[in-house]
């Protein structure tokens, strides 16, 4: 089973939160892939790790760049595997049939949306009686906070 974590965005948007929990993920020597709800979304945020933070590289790819393999970060709309990654970001709704193949799943998601938030409510259930073990991240002044 797979240690799930839901990270309630509150404070800041996708393009700032995720590039700091992948930079975590790298820290830890571990692959990610990051699964979007569009072939276009994926392409967005990996133009977008260029440019977020001016001393940062975050090593990355995805289908337009090929090389799956070689990829630290990649990022897909697919529900795929191509970097034998152990964590797995879920972004803009999308969903795997395949959290149990990873070590760690993260599913982020807009605190201001309310069809985010119900959303996110659902697969906690479903991931609850799943067997996964879950955690509550929600984003403060101070950073994530873990909640129960």
């Amino acid at each position: 089973m797979a240690d799930i974590h839901f990270y309630h965005m509150t404070r800041t948007a996708l393009e700032q939160a995720l590039p700091e929990l992948l930079e975590k993920t790298l820290a830890r020597s571990w692959r990610a892939v990051v699964m979007t709800g569009s072939t276009e979304r994926a392409e967005a945020l990996t133009q977008h790790l260029w440019t977020w933070k001016p001393n940062s590289f975050l090593p990355h790819g995805n289908a337009r760049d090929g090389h799956a393999v070689d990829q630290p970060l990649w990022f897909t709309a697919d529900d795929e595997r191509p970097n034998e990654a152990e964590v797995l970001f879920m972004t803009d709704g999308a969903v795997s049939t395949h959290v149990a193949d990873y070590m760690r799943v993260c599913m982020m998601f807009d605190g201001n949306d309310p069809d985010a938030v119900t959303a996110a409510r659902a697969r906690w259930s479903e991931y609850k009686n799943s067997g996964h073990a879950l955690t509550y991240w929600q984003q403060t002044d101070k950073g994530w906070e873990k909640r129960s």
